[in-house]
């Protein structure tokens, strides 16, 4: 086995895990997380929103 037919068995090998990533990804499974994480930067603006609010009723009392 030479240098080429290594990097040819490499390269295969780096294929092969691309697309396993690539399907463990975009399974049916992981759908629910992809979701939650999709939606995490508009959790962070309601968060915000109620420490406001907590804090101008503070103000107030």
């Amino acid at each position: 086995m030479d240098l080429n037919e290594l990097r040819g068995v490499h390269t295969l090998i780096i294929m092969a895990m691309f697309f396993g990533i690539i399907w463990w990804a975009y399974s049916a499974r992981r759908k629910r997380a992809n979701e939650e994480a999709a939606h995490l930067p508009f959790d962070d603006d309601e968060v915000e929103k109620r420490t406001l609010e907590q804090e101008k009723t503070e103000k107030k009392r």
